[in-house]
C-alpha cells in the first residue's frame, strides 16, 4: 500500500540535479506523477506529487534526499496529500492556450481573470523570458480545463485581452 505525498525542492542548479533526484525515488519505490521543473538564474525548483512505499514516512523522504550530493544546500519539504477517492471532472486539460509579447505589470494577472471568468481552471502556466538579438518576448503557456458550453467564448476573451495588451494568443483542443 502506498501513500501520497507532496515533494518540492529549491535548491542551487547543477548539472545531473534531476537524474539525481528521479533515480534517487524510484530506487525508493517512488511512483512519480505530476511534476514540475524549472531552473530560474541559476536556482532550480522542482515539485512533484508522488506515490511513496508506506515504509517510508515522510521525514525519511526528506532526510535521503538531502543527503544526495546534488542536492546539497536544499530545501526540501514532504507533506502529506489527502487521498480523494474521485477525480474533479476539471482535472484533465481541454485547451493550450500561448501569449506572447512585451511584458508588462499586471499580464499575468489580466489574462488569468479571463479563465476565472468563464469557470475555467489553469492546470499548468509556465511563464519565461525569450530574447533574441532584437527583441524580448514574454511568453505564457497555459494548459486549462474550460467548460465546453463556455470554450468559445473563453477563448475569444483570453484572445481580446490579449490584444489589448499588444500580446499575441493562440489556442488548441488538447
Amino acid at each position: 500500500m502506498a501513500h501520497e505525498a507532496r515533494i518540492a525542492i529549491s535548491c542551487p542548479d547543477r548539472s545531473g540535479l534531476i537524474s539525481a533526484l528521479t533515480g534517487h525515488l524510484f530506487n525508493m519505490g517512488a511512483d512519480i506523477g505530476a511534476a514540475s521543473f524549472a531552473a530560474l538564474s541559476s536556482t532550480a525548483e522542482f515539485t512533484a506529487f508522488v506515490q511513496l512505499p508506506n515504509d517510508f514516512s515522510h521525514d525519511d523522504v526528506r532526510i535521503s534526499l538531502a543527503a544526495l550530493p546534488e542536492l546539497a544546500g536544499a530545501e526540501i519539504s514532504v507533506t502529506a496529500l489527502s487521498p480523494t477517492t474521485t477525480q474533479a471532472e476539471n482535472a484533465h486539460g481541454t485547451h493550450r492556450i500561448e501569449v506572447r509579447g512585451t511584458d508588462r505589470p499586471g499580464l499575468v494577472a489580466r489574462l488569468t481573470e479571463a479563465f476565472a471568468d468563464f469557470g475555467a481552471n489553469i492546470e499548468r502556466m509556465d511563464c519565461e523570458r525569450v530574447s533574441s538579438v532584437s527583441t524580448e518576448d514574454y511568453i505564457i503557456r497555459i494548459e486549462a480545463w474550460i467548460p465546453t458550453e463556455r470554450a468559445e467564448t473563453c477563448l475569444a476573451a483570453v484572445d481580446n485581452t490579449a490584444q489589448s495588451l499588444g500580446l499575441s494568443s493562440r489556442a488548441e483542443t488538447i
